[in-house]
């Protein structure tokens, strides 16, 4: 299993006080393991418990963010998208890509029929 080695910070209290803190026992680790298909090996078990556990803690701590008054955004940055004009810049080379082609009525490929 990947996972960093940087050590992590240590729980601080949170601003939210609702949130509760989540205990991952070994037997919910090694669930998860096999659910993303990971071996981990019972040495490993504690370390990821633990990381998993400030994972969901700190996904629960973003979840008991006031967020009623902020208005959804496509764009993290207030930026309009730069379109270009909508030109011909190539010309049409139909007639020379389907040079090759063993069929061709039309300006369409044609294809045998497959389905009765």
């Amino acid at each position: 299993m990947y996972y960093s080695r940087r050590p992590l910070r240590p729980a601080t209290k949170t601003a939210f006080p609702e949130v509760l803190q989540v205990s991952l026992s070994k037997d919910q680790v090694q669930h998860i393991a096999t659910l993303a298909r990971l071996r981990i090996g019972s040495d490993e078990t504690d370390d990821v418990a633990t990381k998993l556990s400030r994972i969901v803690d700190f996904v629960d701590q973003l979840q008991a963010a006031p967020t009623d008054d902020v208005v959804p955004m496509a764009h993290p940055l207030n930026q309009g998208q730069r379109l270009r004009p909508d030109q011909v810049t190539e010309a049409n080379q139909r007639d020379a890509a389907q040079a090759n082609a063993p069929a061709v009525r039309d300006g369409f490929y044609l294809v045998p029929k497959v389905i009765e």
